[in-house]
């Protein structure tokens, strides 16, 4: 099946401790159906202390689920996302303004 939300994509969150955030999408994994959006879901994790790395307390995006994501259509609102052929290409479009994502 075709994703509807891919990296890069601006998106609003619908539900959970971060509702109303907006953030782009850093990462997807379709198999567990999450995503990673930059400053939404953030939890402290900390860290040791290694020849690489600092270590402390570092803020870490925690994956969010997709059905609790909803792209942001030109406008800056929440919308569907649809698919449709362009010359015999597979595209997404805003389903509030009809637009090709």
């Amino acid at each position: 099946m075709a994703a509807k939300l891919k990296k890069g994509d601006k998106v609003v969150v619908l539900a959970g401790k971060d509702k109303g955030k907006e953030g782009e999408i850093a990462s997807v994994n379709p198999s567990a159906g999450k995503a990673v959006i930059e400053g939404v879901n953030v939890a402290i994790r900390h860290t040791k202390q290694s020849q690489n790395s600092q270590g402390g307390r570092v803020p870490v995006a925690m994956p969010v689920d997709l059905s609790n994501l909803a792209l942001l259509d030109s406008n800056g609102k929440a919308t569907r996302v649809g698919f449709r052929m362009e010359d015999d290409k597979k595209v997404r479009f805003a389903k509030t303004t009809g637009e090709t994502v």
